[in-house]
This record gives structure tokens, sequence and C-alpha cells, in this order.
């Protein structure tokens, strides 16, 4: 444990006194070390007249110890908080302090500036506290950035999320703006709550429209809740999910039915959805408007009036306006693998053969007749309205869906074990959970894996790398589709700082090569200056700049190429650095 103030005076003035030693200011950038003194501290005091900060960016440095927070971070102007990070990778970690009284602050971030832009990167987030624990009342409010304002873009890259109980992102502001890059979001589980333990949330009762949410290169490990949550019962105006791996939700990972122009492709989606639903769940939540008697991991639904009229203004007042909505309406599902490994589909067909569970009203039946509570429904990968409106080309002509499989992606069959068992580590196991919240008797337990516990040593940090990624447990067969970071061991176009790079001007090999549609580049250089990294068609034209900047001796640059918009054939992509250049061969394979 870090420290524990019992004297407020005593801690303002150690504040006041000794933080300014551990601060250097450039310009626009405080860098900001660890101790003695909180973050919330730092940074809240580091303000100008009216209320913004005095800095836009705030540079964290250490990595041998832990920054704390006693009460939310709060700004009301743009900002960036970024970490500097280790040899090997490592970012700077963020914690809550437990406080004299055993309450722990449950929100690390919030922003409550009107049109502002934040910035999170190369960050480690964790909800415990220094106590290695939550706050026992409040914990079920525990947030790591809160967005409380309007037009706000968030940008979010290379951020470990862990162990925060309700959200890693929530907001109640209107047209909110997210892009969300490379981050890890893991065991964000409460233990009554199946509804949380999400990774972003449109909150109730916000009841806030969207503007924009943008997921690439992320992974969810063992969460509860939604892996994306947008609440589109308010519409959003544009919605992409890329190149994610979705590892064991306890719900399904979306809550999307309502998107009207959205991308959802190249994603791995495994154990998702294993706490199925039941008929006291829809089509209160999981079937939003509907009470269809299955759920999907894909699942929309036509566009409520509100949403249409929202969507489609200039035809309003139409009585067909709702159907020339749909007609506009562009939704693309292509090239995902999903897959439910045989020790959590054998568990549910035990479940329904031996179990009916008892709520407290067991007596009650809802409109379709069914027993709330009776056994659950398990997933499918798309519902059967879902598919009829990807079927139905006259009424949807923007819905197009292809190349999805239902195909084991190749984790290693110890990260099934270990997550739906539990154990010394893991918690009660997945299973077990499952069982408690279905049965009404949920109380303290948690499911996960490899949950992060923290020690008692002054200089306590989490484990690094994440134990997912030494274990090798998330290596997939194949690197075309989900979180590229399990294959390439490097966050995409994020710069590392590497303990020992050969001072090289060089241009790797593209993997994998041919490729569909995306692939990876890699470079580094011998000497600091501009660069440039481009792709060019067999003619000499430019198709498409990867990288062009200053670029650093001794980094190793990772970028996925997506390109899905170009036409299959032979492709050169070019290094440049003063007058030295390197050129290698792709093939793009449609």
């Amino acid at each position: 444990m870090k420290h524990i103030c019992t004297l407020v005076l005593f801690a303002a003035v150690t504040i006041l006194f000794v933080v300014p030693r551990q601060l250097f200011a450039a310009g626009d950038t405080l860098v900001v070390y660890a101790t003695p003194g909180n973050l919330d501290a730092v940074v809240n005091a580091d303000t100008v007249a009216g209320g913004a900060n005095a800095h836009k960016v705030y540079k964290l440095v250490s990595l041998d110890t832990t920054y704390i927070f006693d009460g939310s971070i709060t700004s009301k102007s743009s900002i960036a908080i970024v970490g500097q990070l280790g040899s090997n990778g490592r970012p700077p970690c963020i914690q809550p302090h437990t406080h004299a009284d055993l309450t722990v602050p449950t929100t690390m971030f919030t922003l409550i500036g009107n049109n502002t832009t934040a910035q999170f990167k190369n960050l480690y987030l964790l909800g415990l506290s220094t106590t290695n624990t939550t706050d026992a009342a409040n914990g079920a409010n525990a947030t790591a950035i809160q967005v409380s304002a309007d037009n706000v873009t968030l940008r979010v890259d290379n951020v470990v999320f862990d162990e925060w109980r309700a959200f890693a992102i929530g907001y109640n502001g209107k047209m909110d703006k997210f892009f969300i890059y490379n981050s890890k979001f893991r065991n964000m589980v409460d233990p009554t709550q199946q509804y949380i333990g999400e990774v972003i949330r449109n909150e109730w009762p916000g009841e806030v429209y969207s503007d924009t949410t943008v997921f690439k290169y992320n992974t969810m490990l063992c969460v509860n809740g939604y892996a994306a949550a947008p609440v589109t019962k308010y519409g959003q105006t544009y919605f992409e999910f890329s190149h994610n791996t979705v590892v064991y939700t306890f719900k399904n990972p979306f809550f999307i039915f309502n998107e009207t122009n959205a991308k959802i492709e190249n994603n791995i989606f495994y154990g998702t959805y294993a706490g199925g639903t039941n008929y006291q769940e829809t089509p209160w939540w999981d079937n939003l408007w509907y009470g269809d008697a299955d759920v999907g991991v894909i699942s929309f639904e036509e566009l409520n009036h509100a949403n249409a009229k929202w969507f489609d203004p200039a035809d309003s007042s139409n009585a067909k306006g709702d159907s020339l909505a749909e007609l506009k309406r562009s939704i693309s599902v292509k090239n995902n693998t999903y897959f439910w490994p045989s020790g959590l589909t054998s568990f549910w067909t035990t479940l329904n053969d031996s179990a009916r569970w008892t709520y407290p009203d067991p007596a009650h039946h809802d409109s379709l007749g069914f027993a709330w509570g009776d056994s659950i429904v398990t997933p499918v990968w798309m519902n059967s309205r879902t598919t009829r409106m990807f079927s139905n080309t006259t009424n949807w002509p923007g819905f197009t869906e292809s190349g999805n499989v239902n195909a084991d992606p190749g984790f290693r069959s110890s990260i099934s074990s270990a997550v739906l068992s539990g154990g010394t580590g893991y918690g009660i196991g997945l299973k077990g959970y499952i069982l408690e919240i279905r049965g009404n008797t949920a109380s303290t337990d948690r499911w996960g894996y490899q949950r992060t516990s923290v020690g008692t040593a002054a200089n306590w940090v989490p484990i690094w790398p994440l134990p997912e990624y030494t274990s090798g447990d998330l290596k997939t067969s194949s690197s075309v589709v989900g979180d590229p970071y399990w294959n390439t061991g490097t966050p995409t176009a994020v710069q590392q700082q590497p303990a020992s790079v050969p001072a090289k001007f060089e241009l790797g090999n593209n993997y994998p090569n041919p490729f569909n549609p995306s692939t990876t580049i890699n470079f580094t250089v011998d000497r600091n200056g501009p660069a440039t990294l481009k792709v060019y068609n067999t003619l000499g034209q430019l198709v498409m700049t990867v990288f062009e900047g200053n670029a650093l001796a001794h980094q190793v640059y990772n970028f996925n190429v997506n390109m899905d918009r170009f036409d299959s054939g032979v492709y050169f992509y070019r290094l440049e650095q003063g007058a030295r250049a390197i050129t290698q061969k792709m093939i793009l394979l449609n």
C-alpha cells in the first residue's frame, strides 16, 4: 500500500511543498512523477482562470510504482494523459487510493467540457485500490473514464482497463465521439449484476444520441456486459467494430439494435453471451422491443419511429417515412469468426436439462407464456429477425453480410478450462457465476482470467506483459481476424521502446502475405529524422500514405494496413528517409 492520509491538513501541506519538485513543465506538457503527490491533486490544481487546464498534456513517466488518485481527475478543457512506455512496453499504472475510512474513489477521470478533445495513451488504468479492494457500497459505479459533456471527442490508444466493475468508459453527453484503439479490457465483473462490467456505455437514464464509436485492434477478455453499448434506442451516426477479439462475455457483446450506419468486420467472438438470457430479460433489454424467441451475437431491429425521424428527417412527414429510412441504412457484417467451446455448450445442455430456476414469484408468466427464469435461452450468431433483414434486399438493400464463420480461432484450451471452472487467480469460474446469477444467489463471487491482485509493497506494479500474452492463450492460428497484438506482440502503430534494437535502416516483410484485407508492416531507422512509408500500385501511383513524420532511431514502428477498398493485385510499399529508400512487394487477394 502506498500511504494512507489521515490528516487532511498534513496531506495538503505535503502536496503544496513537495509536488512542485516532482513536476517538469515544458510548453504545453507537464511531466508528472508518481510520488509523493496524488495524480488528482496535481492535475486538478493545474488550472487557469475559468477552470481550464494550464497544460494540455500530462506525461506520466514513473514505472517503478503506481500513480494513485483520491478523487476524480476532472477536466473542463481539452486534455491528454500520455504515458511513457518502458523498454518492454510497460505503461505507467494509475489506481485508486484507499481512504482512512476504507472507502475508495469510484471514478478515475471525468470530462465535463463541451466541445473538447481528450486523449488517453499508453496507460494501465486499474480499478482495484491500493488495498486490493473496490468500494463496498459504491463499487458498482466504478468507472475509469466518465464523459459528462456534449460533443466530446475521446481518443484512447494502447490503454489497459483492468477490474472496472461498472464501465471502462461511461457517457451521458450528447453527440460524443469515441475512437478506441489497441486497448485491452480485462476482468470487468460485478459480483451481483450481470449487466454491468461493460467496455463503453451510453448510461441510463441519459437517453442521449451519439455521434461516432470506432473500436479497432482491441481485446475484451472476461467482461460481464457489453463490449460496446451506445444504446441505440436513442440512435447513433456511425459505429465501427473491426479487428477486435472478444473472449467470454456473460451478456451479448453489443447493444446496437438501431444502428443506421455500421461496420462489424474481421473480429473474433469466443464464448460470448455465455450467460444467455431468460424471459425476464427479453424483450425488456436483450431483444429491445420484440419478444423474439432467439437471441444473437448480432441483433438488429427495425428503426423505431423516433430514430427513423432523426435519421431521415427529410421524409419524416411521409406516411411511409419509417420504411424510407430503412432503405437508407448501411450495415456490414463481414469476415468475423465466432465460436462457443464444448466446455460451455455442454454446460448449457446440462443446465437446461436439469434446472428450473426459482425466482421470488415463480408463478408469474410473461406475455409469451414462459415462466420468468425458466432455464436459459442460449445465443446464436445472428438471431432470426436479423437474418430476415439481411435476406430482404428490397426493404434493407444496405444490409450486407459475408465470410462469417463458426470456427475455433485456435486459442489454447487452457483458457477455457480456467475461465469456465475457476480456481486460484480466476475466481469462482464463469459456470459457477452463471449458476449464481440464474439461481438468484449471487453475492460476492467473481470470475475472470488471471485476475490482478494488488501487493502490499510500496513499489508494487501490475504484472507485465499481460499474463494472457505471456501464456500464449490468445495467440490465434491466423492473424487475419481479431486483435493483431496476439500475433505481432506490439500494438498497431504505437511506438515501442525496446531494450535493444539494432540501429538499422530496415523495412520488414509484411505479414501475412498474400493478405485479405489487412497486413502488418514494420520498419526501423538508424537516425532521427523525417521519414515516410507509402503504398504504390504497379503503375507507380500512390494509393496510401501509412506514415509521414519524424521517425526516431532505435524504435520499432508497426502498422496495420487495411486495403479493403482496393482491388486484388500486386502493390509496393516503400520506406524513405532522406536520400535512402527500401521497397518491398505485397499481394492483396480479395
